[in-house]
């Protein structure tokens, strides 16, 4: 682990040499590449340097309970070896986190898809109530949000919404909310006061680049056609709504959300990228799309990832066991003790899969 870690630091060191290499800087690929291998590169470094400071200072206090000392200044030289042991050791397990394979996905943004599922309208204010819980929690990581596309209901929710999350590292953390949301409470639309119990599914996709998946226009059918409100009721008599079919995979991407026929088309090729992608990603990696199939499920009420309970003010995630009190405040966003154990569940797995 040390020559790797050391190996990481020539290569840190190397880079902020070319960062300042006149060439580089005037070639905003080369900049932007390096920037960002320097950047993915600085918490594992800093960790390392900081274990090297310590096992010095470590090395330094032991050779001195080698001399000749008094009982006072022994006892605290070896308060020192303790409290420098630990702080190694902690070192330690922190560089070994940092140096776990990294999704490459992870600091990529990402799209949302939140549709309702089991349940009607119920599901479809569900839906509305997740879309509002992401972006609370999206806006307090300081990140930022834009809707590519949203088919709302009579009752106020969305029957689908389909966001863009743009932030660094989005898809390390939203991957987490890929999968089936249950939710069991007393609708307003209910007179007789009993709970009901209904599901909204959520994929999360992250973004990719035209470099990454390659999409020929040959392999693209387009249509269009006239925007539509609630009800199906026309809301624009110009042909503005475009539906993208990929044909080598039948992907179907349909966009409205503008009023521009070439807005609407840039969005659902946005969208249609991502979703070839995943579907090319979900095909080389087996265990991926095992993952997937379990997680995401088909939105029925006994497949679920989450479950959020609304008369005992409890979230309880079904992957890990873990339940929470605190309901009112994971849907005003704060999402952070969820994802934290989620992003420890996984940590400890790989772990415990490279110490096998």
């Amino acid at each position: 682990m040390i020559d790797r870690l050391q190996t990481l630091e020539d290569r840190y060191n190397k880079l902020n040499e070319l960062l300042s290499d006149p060439e580089v800087i005037s070639d905003t690929n080369k900049l932007r590449e390096y920037s960002k291998e320097q950047s993915g590169l600085e918490d594992v470094v800093q960790a390392y340097r900081e274990y090297k400071d310590v096992t010095e200072q470590l090395k330094d206090a032991k050779e001195m309970l080698e001399d000749d000392l008094d009982g006072e200044m022994q006892a605290m030289v070896k308060s020192e070896i303790a409290e420098l042991s630990e702080s190694k050791e902690e070192l330690e397990e922190r560089m070994k986190i940092l140096l776990l394979p990294k999704d490459p996905n992870d600091d990529k943004d990402v799209f949302v898809e939140i549709r309702g599922a089991a349940g009607g309208d119920e599901a479809a204010l569900f839906a509305g109530d997740l879309y509002r819980m992401y972006s609370r929690y999206v806006e307090s990581q300081g990140w930022k949000t834009e809707v590519m596309e949203a088919n709302t209901t009579g009752v106020g929710g969305y029957k689908e919404i389909i966001f863009l999350v743009k932030g660094n590292g989005a898809y390390s953390k939203l991957k987490y909310e890929n999968g089936a949301h249950r939710v069991q409470r007393v609708p307003e639309t209910e007179s007789g006061g009993r709970i009901h119990t209904s599901t909204a599914t959520v994929a999360v996709l992250p973004e990719a680049e035209e470099v990454e998946v390659e999409i020929h226009e040959k392999d693209i059918r387009t249509d269009t056609f006239a925007s539509s409100g609630p009800g199906g009721q026309s809301v624009n008599t110009t042909m503005s709504a475009v539906r993208l079919t990929h044909l080598p995979t039948g992907i179907v991407v349909s966009m409205q959300d503008e009023k521009s026929q070439i807005k609407n088309k840039e969005k659902a090729m946005k969208i249609l990228r991502a979703r070839v992608y995943d579907k090319f990603q979900q095909e080389a990696q087996a265990e991926y799309d095992e993952t997937r199939k379990s997680a995401v499920g088909t939105g029925d009420r006994s497949e679920r990832i989450r479950t959020y309970n609304f008369p005992q003010n409890r979230v309880t995630d079904h992957r890990i066991g873990l339940t929470i009190q605190k309901l009112d405040q994971i849907l005003e966003g704060k999402l952070n003790e969820v994802i934290d154990a989620l992003v420890m569940e996984e940590q400890a797995k790989k772990l415990e899969q490279i110490g096998e």
